[in-house]
């Protein structure tokens, strides 16, 4: 099949769409939790939210893409995600925050599963691998991103007197005056929309899914974790973005609660650099695993991430600053 260059493009977007949106929660829980009075507890419950529709609707994601395809499928992730992004825009209390991740958690999930097929289609089988890599690129670009246009927002809403900035000052107009925080799900719901006329204006190749694409009945799935190998690897996914996440999530409440550092400055830009450097990261490991077997490079990485992350959570606020980046 031709390479059709729109419509990578297309994905690249939407890869880019999808962290932005996923990664801003570590940047914004200090003052989700401080607007709300919330504990520790109920804290922890906001990442929760969000990343439990991931466990509950990877499978039925598959079922659905399999039987509405790849245009419909991501058409109503994007609806699910602009419906949850605008109901906490026009009601930003906590339990409607919660309800709204899900919803976006939901469609996030959906479009996770439905769009690496549409990039092997799209960008030809022989440069799969490429275009992966790119993908990855431009998730990392995003994740790094969003923690910086947070701040800009926040920082700019909570100074309005001092601003001349005229989106700053639009901005203000639809935001909680107590609740500077909540602009950028006002910047989600206009991506989302975005997202959902340009997903409906595009004409969508037919996908082959390959035998390993298929998703098989509930019964395969319970065939599937009967094998000791597939929970290993499950289990071992399930710690690796658990790690992932919780850090990401944690970082700016960390460096306030015991450094005193400001969520919208210190916190969003270190949020930011930690998922900078994963992205750095990836290459690096990709650039390893030519010269390296794999089982040396897990070993050496887990063990120094170990180190740096010890020295981090114990350590002064210079190293705090240097240590969830690195």
């Amino acid at each position: 099949m031709k390479r059709n260059y729109y419509l990578i493009s297309l994905i690249f977007l939407i890869f880019f769409a999808i962290s932005f949106l996923t990664n801003i929660l570590g940047s914004i829980n200090p003052n989700v939790s401080d607007s709300y009075s919330l504990t520790g507890t109920m804290t922890g419950m906001l990442p929760f939210s969000f990343f439990i529709a991931y466990g509950l609707m990877s499978i039925p994601a598959g079922m659905i893409i399999q039987k509405y395809q790849e245009k419909r499928s991501l058409t109503v992730a994007w609806i699910l995600s602009f419906g949850g992004a605008l109901l906490f825009s026009l009601f930003p209390v906590f339990p409607v925050f919660l309800f709204s991740l899900f919803m976006i958690g939901c469609g996030m999930a959906i479009m996770q599963v439905a769009i690496y097929p549409l990039l092997r289609v799209a960008g030809g089988e022989e440069h799969f691998a490429f275009n992966s890599v790119i993908a990855q690129l431009v998730f990392g670009a995003a994740s790094f991103l969003s923690p910086f246009v947070y701040s800009y927002l926040v920082l700019g809403l909570g100074n309005m007197a001092a601003t001349n900035d005229k989106l700053i000052k639009f901005v203000s107009t639809m935001t909680p005056p107590d609740l500077p925080w909540v602009s950028i799900y006002l910047l989600f719901t206009l991506i989302s929309l975005l997202m959902v006329l340009i997903i409906v204006t595009t004409r969508f190749p037919k996908v082959e899914l390959k035998a390993e694409e298929v998703v098989g009945a509930w019964k395969t799935h319970v065939e599937l974790f009967k094998q000791k190998k597939v929970i290993a690897f499950f289990f071992g996914i399930f710690c690796y973005v658990g790690t992932e996440q919780g850090i990401a999530n944690w970082i700016s409440e960390f460096l306030r609660t015991y450094h005193g550092l400001t969520p919208e400055i210190e916190g969003a830009r270190t949020v930011g650099l930690f998922w900078g450097m994963m992205t750095v990261g990836c290459f690096l490991g990709l650039a390893l695993l030519k010269v390296i077997d794999s089982k040396i490079v897990l070993r050496i990485f887990t063990l120094a991430g170990l180190i740096i992350l010890t020295f981090t959570l114990f350590g002064g606020a210079g190293f705090a600053l240097f240590g969830f980046p690195a």
